[in-house]
């Protein structure tokens, strides 16, 4: 966006208008309680295209009172902060109180882009912490920061970063680290186990009320059905199956997808051990604390199915159980469509055959086997020669089987003989849905250990340049598209990442 346009109309911090229309539903609902104060805190990195979505002026970055906002420190009039309560089933089980354990609502901003809530995340304590110290480190801020805006650039619905706030106050994980406050802002932080929690209670009036808010604020159109409850579960399915058909078609593993995870509006929220298969495996699993592999790569449609049901459950109060039930079932064609449309674009096909389907399944098989690297083979598939018997040395290279993909090629060629159109028209539809550049974990390990060590946050900014182009081809920045040097080791991310 133009700096100069996106500074026209736009507000000063103690212009900003807010809301918080969550403080208005009941107080079971939530804590009020401000941020813990954070020691002499100063600004990491800044968002300017997040500012402009509350209509914050970029310059205002700038200003001392910045940091000592955006971590808690001073509210600015209007501010309303709160620790949501809710529930969820963590690895299957079910846990029947969690909630904002280090996050706290500020409120929602509110302008010409709409209502945006803003939540600090390392805020401090709240009655929700389970013994936990309520902060988030530098490490897993800069996780966050940099996951979310690089998600959005993919085009895949998720939480937005406006900056990261740090602190030299030492925070005991695995090591003795730093504390930080990210800012991040969604349209509704509400996930399923928000629901769960009253359900689980037996609190029926207060499940209504929350699918009330929910319609009213974030589906207004479901106000007019015969059964708008109904309807809520019907639009979540489907944002649901769009969003993991999203996941799978990038390889982008979440690693913690438990119900309070799961947000009510099909976005991808609380970035943790989440990863971007590189050397591609069926059964990636990305967070090294899930012995069971239950939240596996391959396991990500299932598993998002099963929570479906846990929200369902959860509604039943307000809808009837065979209804719902026919609503779930839904769900399996509902992702098929949308990650086979996905895969056909980044196969370069524009038409649809009945033996897609195979091709697809049989080529990453040809991927697992050799664990070629995923984002590097969809965007190297661009450049295949369909009009000769070419090796498309590239791509071939990333297959150990040199026979395995001679014969794959020969069966994707003559695929490719059934659409119209030139390999030049074919790569440039194909570039514009395989990226060249995702957040590899050794990319973001390395603005870390910058951060960290040398308090140089200039890796930070770079990478996000790089990350907001994905589909881009960026002078000198070749780099930035390689997977981890063979032989290095994996950083180990877990659910404190």
């Amino acid at each position: 966006m133009n700096t100069a346009r996106a500074e026209l109309g736009a507000s000063k911090l103690e212009e900003l208008r807010f809301d918080n229309s969550y403080g208005r539903l009941p107080p079971a609902f939530y804590t009020r309680l401000s941020p813990t104060p954070l020691p002499d805190p100063y600004l990491v990195a800044f968002n300017p295209d997040a500012a402009d979505l509350i209509g914050l002026a970029r310059a205002e970055a700038g200003r001392n009172e910045f940091a000592e906002i955006f971590c808690g420190n001073r509210l600015l009039p209007g501010f309303d902060p709160l620790a949501a309560i809710y529930a969820g089933h963590q690895f299957g089980g079910f846990v029947p109180q969690l909630g904002d354990g280090r996050t706290i609502l500020l409120g929602e901003a509110t302008g010409a882009s709409g209502r945006w809530d803003l939540q600090l995340k390392g805020s401090g304590v709240t009655p929700y912490s389970r013994m936990g110290d309520g902060r988030a480190v530098l490490r897993s801020s800069i996780r966050e920061y940099l996951a979310s805006e690089a998600m959005h650039a993919l085009g895949i619905p998720t939480t937005r970063a406006l900056c990261i706030v740090g602190s030299d106050q030492p925070v005991i994980r695995e090591d003795i680290e730093t504390a930080a406050v990210l800012t991040r802002i969604a349209p509704s932080h509400v996930r399923f186990g928000s629901f769960e929690l009253f359900s689980s209670r037996r609190q029926h009036d207060h499940v209504r009320t929350l699918a009330d808010y929910v319609i009213d604020q974030h589906y207004p159109q479901l106000r007019e059905a015969a059964q708008p409850f109904l309807e809520l579960l019907r639009e979540v399915i489907g944002r649901t199956a769009r969003l993991i058909a999203q996941w799978q078609s990038v390889g982008f593993c979440h690693g913690v997808m438990n119900t309070d995870n799961m947000s009510i509006l099909g976005i991808t929220i609380d970035y943790g051990p989440y990863g971007f298969i590189e050397g591609f495996d069926w059964g990636h699993i990305c967070n090294h604390t899930d012995h069971g592999g239950r939240y596996a790569y391959n396991m990500q449609p299932r598993i998002a199915h099963w929570n479906l049901y846990c929200l369902a459950e959860s509604l039943l109060p307000l809808i009837n159980m065979e209804e719902a039930e026919e609503a779930l079932e839904a769900f399996g064609e509902q992702f098929e469509l949308n990650y086979a449309a996905l895969m056909r674009a980044k196969f370069g096909l524009a038409s649809g055959h009945a033996e897609d389907t195979a091709l697809m399944q049989d080529t990453l098989k040809l991927l697992h086997d050799s664990r070629a690297d995923y984002t590097t083979f969809f965007r190297r598939l661009g450049n295949f020669d369909s009009a000769s018997d070419a090796d498309n040395a590239p791509l071939r290279d990333l297959v150990v089987e040199r026979d395995a993909f001679a014969a794959w090629a020969a069966r994707y060629r003559l695929r490719l003989a059934l659409e119209a159109g030139t390999d030049a028209a074919r790569k440039a539809r194909m570039d514009q849905v395989n990226p060249k550049y995702v957040l590899r974990n050794h990319l973001a390990e390395s603005a870390i250990r910058k951060a960290a060590d040398q308090r140089d946050y200039s890796e930070i900014e770079r990478l996000m340049r790089v990350l907001t182009r994905p589909f881009d081809e960026q002078a000198a920045m070749q780099a930035y598209a390689e997977p981890a040097a063979p032989g290095s080791a994996a950083p180990a991310v877990s659910c404190s990442s």
